[in-house]
């Protein structure tokens, strides 16, 4: 049985993939660029979601307004581990939640058509006071996984959801230490 509250990621020595959705204006410059610029936003929070599917579930596979293009952020793994070291859950006081650098929510995982699942997948809002700090320190690469998204899309619509999961990224459990994962588990 999978536990409640688990990191699944795709994941490396180093790095770890998170995923966000945007529009093509901001896709386009950051892609050209090969980190976020200009049309992004360096004064509000970001969230960062390393499941994919989940993901797929809150931009309807991408065809949400302003949520049009799906990026692969590939960030470092240190700075992953320092946003959650000071990540708050957005269930917390008010003032705290109001204070942090880094909100935290746990939501339910999402299966290949959609469906909420018994358990809970993470997503991590990095606040304006360290966007430029994830930007241009913890960001190692960018890739557009928007045709990936449409092909699997295409497939779910049309009944084969077992044709598109072979088309999702790879996730498995993120190791956490201990008391980084009793920090991160919900009151």
């Amino acid at each position: 049985m999978t536990p409640p509250h688990q990191i699944r990621a795709d994941y490396d020595a180093r790095t770890i993939v998170v995923y966000q959705a945007y529009p093509s204006t901001i896709a386009d410059a950051a892609l050209r660029a090969g980190r976020f610029v200009a049309p992004f936003s360096f004064q509000r929070m970001t969230w960062i979601k390393p499941s994919f599917l989940w993901l797929m579930h809150r931009s309807n596979w991408a065809r949400k307004p302003g949520q049009e293009r799906v990026l692969a952020v590939r960030m470092t793994r240190d700075g992953w581990e320092q946003a959650l070291s000071q990540a708050v859950p957005t269930t917390a006081h008010p003032e705290a939640v109001a204070r942090a650098a880094v909100h935290l929510q746990w939501d339910p995982e999402r299966s290949v058509r959609g469906a909420a699942l018994n358990h809970y997948s993470i997503q991590v809002g990095i606040g304006r006071h360290l966007i430029r700090t994830f930007a241009d320190d913890w960001v190692v690469s960018l890739t557009d996984h928007t045709p990936q998204v449409r092909k699997a899309a295409l497939l779910v619509r049309s009944g084969r959801a077992a044709q598109a999961q072979r088309l999702l990224p790879a996730e498995r459990v993120y190791p956490l230490s201990r008391s980084m994962e009793e920090r991160l588990s919900p009151m």
